[in-house]
């Protein structure tokens, strides 16, 4: 047996808020995602002015982030270095871009943010920021 933790609904909506937060002050639009451990959905918001692409996007960062253990940008790149698809790891809803960071608590993978709808390096700083403000940083 081992004791595990699990995001609430009030964790995800705290990174969302945080990230909304930060989209509304910059006038920008983007799509923010929170998942469980598992990778499934737990909160989502898409602002103003997003891409509409951006929603699967920030979806799929989230659930990559979550499942690999580490943000999507990293998966990307063993990819790119290796020179193997993405699909190698089947799953069809890994990616590769920035935006898609894990969170951890207590050295466990609890869920993962994903961010989409603006450069790769803001989406990354956005999650980031979700993050921080889940984990009390923010």
């Amino acid at each position: 047996m081992y004791q595990s933790y699990n995001l609430s609904h009030h964790d995800a909506a705290l990174a969302v808020g945080a990230v909304q937060q930060e989209l509304e002050r910059q006038n920008k639009g983007a799509a923010v995602a929170v998942v469980d451990a598992h990778g499934e959905l737990l909160a989502f918001l898409r602002t103003d002015g997003c891409p509409l692409a951006s929603i699967n996007i920030a979806i799929n960062k989230a659930f990559t982030a979550s499942r690999e253990r580490k943000e999507s940008a990293h998966l990307g790149q063993s990819a790119r270095e290796g020179n193997f698809p993405l699909l190698y790891y089947g799953e069809v809803r890994y990616v590769g871009w920035g935006g898609g960071v894990p969170i951890i608590y207590e050295g466990q993978v609890v869920g993962g943010i994903g961010v989409s709808g603006l450069s790769e390096e803001e989406d990354v700083v956005l999650a980031r920021l979700g993050l921080k403000a889940i984990l009390g940083q923010g």
